[in-house]
């Protein structure tokens, strides 16, 4: 696919501006917003993010750019198997309303793993737990930077080194001038753009074909629309249970226990506020969701006769909303360029976002215990937190250029991410909702969820072909009026000068789907079986791993006064519970079982635990105040 460039001055132009204007967002805010001056001005963006501004943030960080550009393909090549996924992700937001805001809203932490430390009092669970995100992001956020790279090469010939560098820098750039206020006003800007875009493309398409009605009828038809698989065959890639079982410990996961996520929670000024955002939430992602498949179904009626990948015009999936967009808006000159501006700009907010909660979390996890980091003052923890950007975006355009290099890389990206999902969640569960489990459980759970989940991941990867078959691709329509006259056809067509219809009639062209379909590898033993199943069962499989070994090894070793803590870092509900559950009885420093002998007693605990929170980056007036007041 491409076109002559002559004929993309406009788009070259408008791609360019879109760029430097969603830029100078930052600068703007950075001169004429109110001025940064500590620590949580950067991070938490102090309370000056209006509601709305927060919704179409989370929303924007929940569907990112593969909603916009991966899941249309999805529903083109693969059906709308995928889209059910949506149920599990609604259903994560009450949940996490309900059980993971509550615990850690007033707790005044910086980085959410501070919680694994005050709850554990344990160092190796808390930087299991954030080494574990900082792993996962910094591969995502590789692959993030490259995602946009194909469809910005293959368009307007820009090179995939520009690409990466040019996202990257100006990410880093943006991270260091705005904060989370920046990430926050960019994920709006990107959010509203993308709408428009994706709104486009469905009216676009629905006149090509002739309303809505011929859409939907070829959708059905095609197999595209089949949903409501309630197949338990933990083998298929994806049915309505993995679909919804998956997602939803995912989604816990994603929104309960990643950093870019709280950070925007606790960045509100009340929990009331809190739950109505993720509550109005609900009904945002349902249509952004929604939006990518739709467009998706208007995409596969205008070539479910020629298909453009069986020809050779594409020769990925995730190219055909770009060739879409290239065949039927031409048109209008400087509508490519703003769709791969808004790839461009996607990725570039993602950036920010994750640089933001990265160093965040590098800094109040790592770096501020080691001695000679711990005198510093706030002004130094934020030139701290803003110069770890930097070296996270080095890191990012590393995995970025590795995933250009190798082909499989973005494959194992993925893998380790579900991988990686279950242990995260299971180990926030085990905190919030098991009153026993010491620290000792929490490393064992988590560690053997790793091992498990990793060997099913590799193994799988290096032993069983889990590529799925492609739906019917059909090009017996194609004629030489299929496409825009300005989209250079195949080499190969040009060599010959072949029509399409010829090559329609004879059989010259190769389906892409004799390519792509792989037959999956026959259950023939334990370890087959074990490798086959799919990965959207890996979140679910881990939580389940770390929770069940964790409460296990901490009844075997059993509890001691070391392990006592806080009742109020535990959800209410399971401090009510767990006097029906089996094993000795949990003594919390604040109850009453707990040994308060004299008033000096409770005074010197009083300090201790002032120290404490201290060190572990409270807001000190804060807690006094509730102190003062009544119950922490």
């Amino acid at each position: 696919m491409g076109m002559e460039p002559s004929s993309l001055i406009v788009d070259y132009v408008v791609f360019v501006v879109a760029i430097v204007a969603c830029s100078l967002v930052a600068v703007w805010q950075k001169f004429r917003g109110p001025k940064e001056t500590t620590k949580a001005d950067y991070v938490f963006a102090t309370g000056t993010v209006s509601m709305s501004a927060m919704m179409l943030s989370i929303a924007r960080g929940t569907l990112g750019v593969r909603s916009f550009l991966g899941y249309p393909s999805e529903l083109y090549y693969r059906g709308a198997a995928m889209w059910e996924t949506v149920y599990g992700m609604v259903c994560a937001f009450p949940i996490v309303i309900f059980i993971f805001v509550p615990v850690y809203y007033n707790l005044g932490i910086t980085s959410v793993y501070q919680y694994l430390d005050m709850r554990f009092k344990s160092r190796a669970v808390r930087c299991l737990a954030s080494g574990t995100y900082v792993i996962r992001s910094v591969l995502n956020l590789g692959v993030t930077v490259f995602t946009p790279c194909v469809a910005l090469k293959t368009v307007i010939g820009l090179p995939y080194w520009l690409s990466i560098v040019s996202i990257t820098t100006i990410g880093v750039g943006f991270t260091i001038l705005g904060g989370l206020k920046a990430a926050i006003t960019a994920d709006v800007i990107q959010g509203l753009l993308m709408i428009a875009i994706s709104l486009a493309v469905i009216i676009q398409g629905t006149i090509n074909v002739g309303g809505i009605s011929p859409v939907v009828d070829i959708s059905v038809a095609r197999g595209r629309l089949d949903f409501f698989n309630f197949d338990m065959d933990p083998s298929i890639r994806v049915t309505t249970v993995s679909a919804f079982w998956g997602q939803l410990f995912m989604s816990l996961s994603i929104f309960g226990c990643q950093q870019n996520f709280v950070q925007r929670y606790v960045s509100m000024n009340s929990q009331s506020k809190v739950t109505k955002t993720l509550l109005a939430n609900i009904p945002i992602i349902m249509v952004l969701f929604s939006l990518s498949w739709v467009a998706g179904m208007a995409i596969f009626a205008n070539y479910s006769d020629c298909d453009p990948m069986t020809l050779g015009y594409t020769s990925k999936i995730d190219e055909i909303v770009p060739f879409f967009v290239e065949d039927n808006f031409l048109y209008l000159p400087g509508v490519l360029g703003m769709f791969m501006a808004c790839l461009f700009n996607g990725a570039l907010n993602l950036v920010v976002s994750n640089l933001n909660s990265l160093s965040t979390v590098t800094w109040e996890d790592f770096l501020s215990q080691l001695p000679r980091f711990r005198d510093f003052n706030d002004r130094q923890q934020l030139f701290a937190i803003k110069a770890m950007s930097v070296v996270y975006g080095v890191l990012t355009v590393g995995v970025a250029f590795g995933v250009a290099m190798f082909s499989g890389v973005i494959e194992s990206s993925q893998l380790m991410t579900s991988a990686t999902s279950g242990p995260l969640l299971g180990v926030f569960l085990l905190a919030m909702l098991f009153p026993s489990v010491n620290w000792k459980g929490a490393v064992a759970g988590m560690l053997w969820s790793h091992i498990i989940i990793l060997w099913i991941t590799f193994g799988g990867f290096m032993n069983v072909e889990k590529k799925t078959e492609l739906l019917d691709l059909n090009i017996t329509g194609c004629s030489n009026s299929s496409f825009n006259p300005h989209i250079r056809p195949p080499v190969y067509e040009m060599l010959y000068n072949y029509t399409l219809e010829s090559h329609a009639a004879n059989g010259t062209f190769k389906s892409a789907l004799e390519e792509v379909a792989v037959e999956t590898a026959p259950n023939t033993d334990f370890l087959t079986s074990l490798y086959s199943v799919t990965y959207m069962y890996y979140s679910l499989l881990g939580s389940g791993i770390t929770v069940i070994v964790g409460v296990l090894v901490s009844y075997l070793v059993g509890t001691t006064e070391e392990d006592e803590y806080d009742e109020k870092l535990i959800h209410p509900l399971a401090l009510k519970l767990s006097s029906y559950f089996p094993g000795p009885p949990r003594r919390y420093i604040n109850s009453d079982s707990a040994n308060m002998e004299s008033g000096a007693n409770e005074v010197k605990s009083h300090e201790q635990k002032i120290s404490t929170i201290s060190q572990a980056g409270f807001d000190i007036g804060k807690y006094n105040k509730k102190v003062n007041n009544g119950p922490v």
